[in-house]
């Protein structure tokens, strides 16, 4: 692996093996999602817990201060939206140029194993890779299930994580399961970070699936409105960050969450 390929991967995976990203990118499909209306406002104060963000080039430009920032992770797929037939049909939608223009420290884009666009998204994704590593630019996979929740278990995820590993990518995005995690991070040769997906009933939910997932081997998490969809969060930032980054249990980090948010409180 160049030199460069390693600095960018050690911006985003910290000297302890593990990363807590924060994704805003939800409106490239969804658009002005709940509480990220207005993006820059959402992040200020989680940003100085995030060890990378996960965007779009719009967002980042118009949103983030570029002289207090984090590592970027630039969203480089699309093309559907939620009122579309099929968000499995996408393409890529920002060059590797642009990307070193905003001085990105990887590149990410989604793959739909399984769905009527499996080929395409897979060729996009070798095709990224390609690129990418002509210039030392890692690529995260996220493998999406789109509309088809049901997917989210272990074999159809260890299928997803081992093909976009086996295509270059260099971090993977995945769901975690309740049963057998452990089989498809062991079956991942490169980092798996977890999503949060659709925002969890109680904070002790988020902690125990995070929990279990770090302990099962996930170098980390790619969450983002269990964070900034909930009425405190900077007090779940601060507790999912002692749970990945001090091996907090649910309890310590729902100790810390309610700490937090009676220091929140007027």
């Amino acid at each position: 692996m160049d030199w460069g390929m390693k600095n960018r991967l050690s911006q985003l995976i910290q000297p302890d093996g593990r990363c807590f990203f924060l994704p805003i990118d939800h409106g490239y499909f969804l658009g002005p999602t709940t509480r990220l209306e207005k993006p820059g406002e959402t992040i200020r104060p989680l940003l100085p817990y995030a060890d990378a963000l996960f965007l779009t080039r719009g967002v980042l430009r118009a949103c983030v201060d570029p002289r207090n920032s984090k590592p970027i992770i630039l969203r480089v797929s699309g093309g559907t939206s939620i009122v579309g037939r099929d968000l499995s049909d996408e393409g890529l939608t920002t060059s590797v140029e642009e990307a070193i223009r905003l001085n990105a420290s990887a590149v990410g884009m989604s793959i739909f194993v399984g769905s009527e666009h499996e080929k395409e998204t897979l060729l996009n994704l070798g095709r990224l890779v390609d690129e990418c590593e002509r210039y030392g630019i890692p690529v995260m996979a996220v493998t999406a299930v789109g509309k088809e929740l049901e997917k989210r278990d272990a074999r159809y995820l260890a299928l997803s994580c081992r093909i976009a590993a086996e295509l270059g990518a260099k971090v993977v995005k995945t769901y975690w399961c309740a049963d057998g995690f452990e089989k498809v991070v062991e079956g991942c040769p490169v980092p798996v970070v977890m999503a949060g997906g659709p925002k969890c009933e109680t904070e002790m939910e988020v902690f125990e699936f995070v929990y279990d997932g770090i302990q099962k081997g996930a170098a980390g998490l790619n969450l983002g409105r269990n964070v900034w969809q909930h009425d405190h969060p900077v007090a779940m930032m601060k507790a999912l960050r002692a749970i990945v980054h001090e091996d907090a249990t649910p309890e310590e980090a729902r100790d810390i969450f309610e700490e937090e948010k009676r220091k929140g409180e007027p």
